[in-house]
């Protein structure tokens, strides 16, 4: 019990100081490279033998960025190049940005402009995804991240090096589902807050060291006897749920988190990268082919509210909130079709608007508590 406590204390205090990460891998002589929030392709930073970080900004005031952004911007991208802005990224060799959505495409350049001392390599992702041009435009992308990344290594990555790192990536991906099915017979110890640590802690780390704690985590938790949970519990769905404020009230609230939709979280992990279909580079392209149920991702017909109704049915959930980014028109796009299946499938739903930024979270309060009377 004693190494499960402080193995997760190990990766919560990752998650509130990110920075020490950083300068631990630097220490080691390592170059490290910033990913932006979502589906930026690690495997290539990891397999040129670099580290990646992830990038999802902080809970600070907006300054600088006002120079760039307009209110309404996302506000993790907000926060994300103030920091830049201050420096805060101080020692990364570069960062990717994937442009995904509007406020993607602006930042990328706002960055370039803005954040002269931190180079910016853009990956663009096509999302006419049902043809074939489409594969062969994103390994073309692909290429372009790697002759950008071999001026920061002096070498260009072999496909021995990103067979290897997709095998890593793959088992990460393993774990991690395999730690969602175990912590809900513990959610007395995994509670919202431990559980998003576990999750967003795999951005500070080279993914093998993460798989490895995390496998600590579940053998600890396997030698407990299961515990049986008398609350509520809710299924979590939208980009990210923090500030972990947010996750404190659902436990004030007896509630626990049985699965998520978060692209912050499971999100990135439920898409496996093929075990065959060609070369590494081009089944690493497959995988973004293969994504559904995602805002970022182009779907002729969204499957998304079918998927959190079976994702509910299958947890037990009493219920799914839904946590909207502020300014997020994909997301905004997505809740009526998700409410829609919910409420078709007689699952209450709870929109919550997320604001990394917000000081206050005491009317998400009031409504996580009117929401737990109601489920």
């Amino acid at each position: 019990m004693a190494d499960l406590k402080a193995r997760l204390a190990e990766l919560e205090q990752a998650c509130v100081n990110p920075r020490a990460r950083l300068e631990h891998y630097l220490s080691q002589g390592k170059k490290v490279v910033g990913c932006f929030a979502v589906y930026t392709p690690e495997e290539l930073v990891h397999a040129s033998g670099m580290i990646p970080m992830g990038i999802w900004g902080a809970q600070t005031e907006v300054k600088l960025a006002k120079r760039f952004l307009p209110a309404f911007a996302c506000p993790i991208m907000q926060s994300s190049l103030e920091l830049g802005l201050r420096d805060s990224y101080r020692g990364l060799s570069a960062v990717l940005i994937p442009t995904l959505c509007d406020t993607f495409r602006c930042i990328s350049q706002d960055w370039r402009f803005g954040v002269k001392d931190i180079p910016m390599i853009p990956v663009t992702y096509p999302q006419n995804r049902k043809i074939a041009a489409a594969e062969d435009f994103l390994i073309s992308e692909f290429d372009t991240v790697l002759s950008r990344l071999s001026i920061l290594t002096g070498n260009m990555m072999t496909d021995d090096a990103l067979e290897n790192s997709i095998r890593v990536y793959n088992e990460h991906s393993e774990v991690m589902a395999q730690f969602c099915e175990t912590a809900n017979g513990h959610l007395d110890i995994i509670t919202p807050t431990v559980r998003h640590a576990v999750m967003k802690s795999a951005f500070f780390y080279e993914k093998s060291e993460h798989t490895a704690i995390v496998r600590e985590i579940i053998e600890g938790l396997n030698e407990l006897p299961r515990h049986q949970f008398k609350g509520r519990r809710v299924i979590l769905s939208g980009i990210t749920a923090e500030p972990t404020e947010l996750l404190k009230i659902l436990e004030e609230n007896n509630i626990a988190v049985v699965g998520d939709d978060l692209a912050q979280e499971t999100r990135q992990y439920r898409t496996l990268i093929p075990a065959k279909g060609g070369t590494p580079i081009r089944r690493l392209a497959k995988q973004w082919m293969n994504r559904k149920a995602c805002c970022l991702a182009h779907e002729d017909f969204k499957q998304r509210g079918e998927m959190l109704v079976e994702m509910a049915q299958a947890k037990k959930a009493t219920g799914v909130l839904y946590c909207l980014m502020k300014f997020c028109d994909p997301e905004e796009y997505d809740y009526p079709i998700c409410r829609s299946a919910l409420q078709d499938a007689g699952i209450p739903i709870l929109l919550l608007e997320i604001d990394q930024q917000s000081t206050s979270c005491e009317q998400a309060r009031t409504r996580i508590q009117s929401f737990a009377d109601m489920i």
